[in-house]
């Protein structure tokens, strides 16, 4: 009877941290990587997720790897907080269709994504 409930422990434990292994990976990856690196891996791993549906992973994604780039991007002043703001506006209304359920299309999101730098210039963030 010990022996079984030793056995769930070590189990849940290996688990454990194998997520914490996972999220470090992925964590670190998106700190690093191009938006089309962080979107395409982002999507394959949400998409492994049961709970998760093609339009929350986007969303998901989206802001993340958007938000990301701008983070490591960002001036002095806080105005790169509404371009980041602008470009995520920019990203679901254009590129949100693009993703498939099997196939992220990181190449195509990052080029359609990389066309709202065009549209959100610093022109439009607001004056303090």
């Amino acid at each position: 009877m010990e022996i079984g409930k030793l056995r769930r422990r070590l189990v849940l434990v290996v688990m454990g941290v194998g997520l914490l292994l996972i999220t470090a990976e992925k964590c670190s990856c998106a700190a690093a990587a191009s938006f089309k690196d962080c979107y395409t891996k982002c999507f394959v791993y949400c998409m492994i997720e049961p709970t998760e549906t093609l339009c929350s992973c986007t969303t998901h994604c989206f802001k993340d790897c958007i938000f990301q780039g701008i983070l490591f991007q960002q001036d002095a002043d806080h105005s790169s907080d509404n371009l980041g703001f602008c470009k995520l506006g920019c990203a679901f209304s254009m590129c949100s269709g693009i993703s498939t359920k099997h196939k992220p299309n990181g190449d195509k999101v990052d080029g359609c994504v990389g066309s709202c730098s065009t549209k959100c210039t610093k022109s439009y963030s607001s004056s303090p």
